[in-house]
């Protein structure tokens, strides 16, 4: 079966930490949310660890420095090295200098991670606009006290002629509270005021991927995440495998109305799917059968049948309705189906 043409989660009889050499986790939503560690997080990627498997994590927030986030997760109970950590500041640092002089100044809009990753590139961040000789401009998440007047000094440069960077266009971020707005979001905002587009280095794109292929030398990687639009399809993109977790943005409804590009190979509540084999969907007559669940793409509604454990519900919900849609959105009604399983 090809990715594109995947109509359900995967089988795998060996636990997953054993089936892959490296994991390459996000962070936001997966290891933790609100800096407070995620259920089950730390004693899975420990025991993760303790059995071979090599963790690097991937995260498209550009704030913090690799050695920051190594020292926070240090913290939690992960012991991470800095070199473990892969950002989407060190990816378009790595975009931005193969296109400009080495010792070129760039705007940065963001936080230290893009000041770090910039100088580690030969490059010189600045703060204004008027700087003589500036080559770019880049912008990533500079956390919630970012003034609105990085917005106006962006806007200033890219008016001008400067290329215009970006680190990720996620429009949301987790956090202890709910779903903020992300960089994504700051960069609507400039290229409102300007018309242009960025270039953009983040999961789901190229870029992001081979940085990280580049840093960790996975030979057998699995993507980790729970965002469809950034782990999922950067997965997709790459031609790895990848599993979601419900612990962050992504919930189960969006999870069946998947397009092909946004459907996991594997699908958990948490990261103790790590550590697991994951079961067969099977089809079942008109429908999908695993575990003790039947699912059936009806005229205008998913059914649901049986009982057992609610995931393995989902994971047959997901096969008939994208069986159904085919290379396109599940049309069919899942509400009902959902709500039995409590998801």
């Amino acid at each position: 079966m090809t990715r594109q043409s995947r109509t359900s989660p995967a089988p795998s009889e060996r636990s997953l930490h054993q089936a892959y050499d490296t994991a390459l986790l996000d962070l936001d939503g997966v290891v933790y949310a609100g800096g407070q560690a995620i259920a089950h997080a730390v004693e899975s990627l420990a025991a993760a660890r303790a059995d071979g498997m090599h963790l690097a994590y991937v995260t498209n927030n550009a704030l913090r420095t690799p050695e920051a986030v190594a020292r926070h997760l240090g913290e939690l109970g992960v012991p991470t090295e800095p070199a473990e950590v892969i950002t989407s500041a060190q990816a378009v640092a790595r975009l931005i200098a193969e296109q400009v002089a080495a010792g070129s100044k760039v705007l940065v809009i963001g936080g230290e991670g893009l000041r770090v990753a910039l100088r580690e590139r030969g490059l010189v961040p600045v703060d204004s606009a008027e700087e003589e000789g500036l080559a770019a401009v880049v912008q990533g998440y500079g956390g919630p006290d970012l003034a609105w007047g990085r917005f106006a000094e962006a806007s200033y440069a890219i008016n001008r002629g400067v290329p215009w960077y970006a680190s990720n266009t996620d429009l949301t971020i987790p956090g202890a509270r709910g779903i903020a707005p992300g960089n994504g979001a700051a960069v609507e905002v400039v290229r409102i005021a300007t018309g242009a587009e960025p270039q953009v280095a983040g999961k789901p794109l190229p870029p992001m991927h081979r940085e990280t292929v580049l840093r960790t030398g996975a030979k057998r990687p699995l993507v980790v995440g729970d965002r469809l639009d950034t782990d999922i399809e950067g997965a997709f993109n790459g031609e790895v495998d990848s599993l979601l977790v419900l612990t962050g943005v992504t919930d189960a409804k969006q999870l069946v109305r998947a397009e092909p590009r946004h459907r996991p190979t594997y699908v958990d509540r948490d990261l103790r799917g790590l550590l697991t084999g994951q079961p067969e969907v099977a089809a079942d007559g008109a429908g999908f059968r695993c575990g003790g669940w039947t699912a059936l793409a009806l005229d205008e509604v998913l059914e649901l049948r049986g009982d057992g454990d609610p995931i393995d519900g989902l994971r047959a919900l997901c096969a008939a309705a994208w069986t159904a849609a085919g290379d396109g959105v599940c049309a069919q009604d899942a509400e009902k189906a959902l709500v039995r399983l409590g998801l």
